[in-house]
């Protein structure tokens, strides 16, 4: 066994959550070293497979899985729609297209299990905000919403191109703000405009990435995901962003420990069960 894979082997608590049935991991990745990395790859991924991650599906009690194309794979979605089609039924996707894409190759997808379109605003992102609308009528036309990374301190910039967006709009990560910010900040408030408009869904996950804080509560993210539980339950998801690609693997986070986040972050079991099976097999077509 890699090196890469003891960590996942050595952590092997329950989570104290008990998830609903058809509970979903609303993002994760697969890496595997076969598949060539972009040019604009940024850093080598961790080899992180299908067999692998059902490991941590078991752990914690989830049937649905969203399977999210890797930055460092650039438009080539070949290993993502792979693993999607290894998990099977309970699989859906969200990949990297861009202008060059037909209508058959997006039918194509569609057909497959892709549901979104993935714009990482971040270093090693390449789709960019000149193609953003219009890749989103395209894609809108096949029932696919926009998944967005971005700086949430920068939502004020855009918050107006965001809302002219036509179908759902996701943000990853409690908004991602590289520095945590107060719930005053203009970047949540921007948050919260785009989440008053019905289209915007926020996925409660990684807090790890930007806390300052850090574990056990991420008290500074959670904080904002609080927050945002609190005006719009029905439209957040969870995630475990497996293989958590940003974290030295002596430091990963554990993942019953990221689900059971929810129990402080969330404070009815009526709204847990919506933020894990409700949300989204609506927002994922399940």
């Amino acid at each position: 066994m890699s090196q890469d894979f003891e960590r996942f082997e050595m952590v092997n608590n329950q989570p104290k959550l008990q998830v609903p049935e058809n509970a979903c991991d609303c993002h994760m990745h697969v890496y595997e070293s076969r598949f060539p990395l972009a040019p604009t790859a940024i850093s080598k991924p961790p080899e992180a497979p299908v067999e692998e991650y059902k490991k941590v599906q078991r752990r914690l009690g989830l049937t649905r899985t969203v399977v999210v194309q890797p930055s460092v794979y650039g438009t080539d979605n070949r290993c993502t729609l792979e693993a999607m089609a290894q998990i099977g039924t309970g699989a859906r996707g969200v990949v990297v297209v861009d202008q060059t894409v037909s209508n058959a190759e997006l039918r194509k997808l569609t057909d497959a299990g892709v549901r979104g379109i993935r714009f990482h605003m971040m270093r090693g992102g390449i789709l960019g905000w000149d193609i953003l609308e219009e890749m989103a009528a395209r894609v809108h036309d096949f029932g696919w919403h926009v998944q967005m990374q971005l700086d949430g301190r920068t939502l004020p910039e855009y918050e107006t191109v965001l809302k002219r967006l036509p179908g759902y709009l996701v943000i990853d990560h409690v908004g991602k703000f590289l520095e945590p910010v107060t719930t005053a900040h203009p970047g949540f408030q921007t948050l919260l405009r785009l989440i008053d408009t019905g289209r915007c869904w926020v996925k409660l996950s990684a807090p790890y990435e930007v806390s300052r804080s850090g574990p056990p509560l991420y008290e500074d993210v959670g904080r904002l995901a609080k927050a945002l539980v609190s005006v719009a339950p029905e439209r957040m998801v969870w995630a475990t962003n497996w293989p958590h690609p940003s974290e030295p693997r002596a430091h990963l986070p554990n993942e019953a420990d990221l689900l059971n986040l929810l129990l402080h972050w969330v404070e009815a079991d009526i709204s847990r069960s919506k933020i894990l099976t409700d949300n989204p097999a609506e927002l994922y077509g399940f």
